[in-house]
């Protein structure tokens, strides 16, 4: 398990068996980018900048998918890419469901996705509708 406060990630190249990342508050927006760790099963990114801002929430999904093959658990809890009632009033149960179907539509091999578990629904719906339900903000 690393426990970073991140300046750079440049150093997590070296660490090619890491299996569990935690990169909470770290103020890491949709640019983020990870060397390949082909073990990743764990990513935190928690209250860090992540959006849903121009198609770079998606940008960033498929970088994850990409580099970590692995992944199961990822969490992006306290993002803006991750529509919650509690930290937005504006938002609903709706919104959050809508936000793992395109999640998932992006990552089908998590298992948990922020602090749930993912269900065999989620998975068909994900497959089915996941493509069409990026949560977007009009301008």
């Amino acid at each position: 398990v690393a426990f970073v406060v991140c300046r750079s990630l440049e150093g997590l190249k070296t660490f090619t068996y890491l299996e569990e990342l935690i990169l909470d508050n770290n103020l890491l927006g949709n640019d983020l980018r990870l060397p390949r760790l082909p073990h990743l099963h764990t990513l935190t990114l928690n209250k860090n900048q992540i959006s849903f801002q121009r198609n770079t929430c998606e940008i960033l999904l498929d970088h994850l998918a990409e580099v970590a093959p692995s992944l199961q658990y990822l969490s992006l809890l306290g993002n803006m890419a991750c529509p919650n009632e509690l930290v937005c009033k504006e938002k609903d149960e709706d919104d959050y469901q809508r936000y793992r179907y395109f999640v998932l539509h992006k990552l089908p091999n998590l298992k948990f996705l922020d602090t749930r578990k993912v269900t065999r629904r989620e998975r068909e719906e994900a497959l089915v509708r996941g493509a069409f339900m990026k949560v977007v903000k009009p301008k």
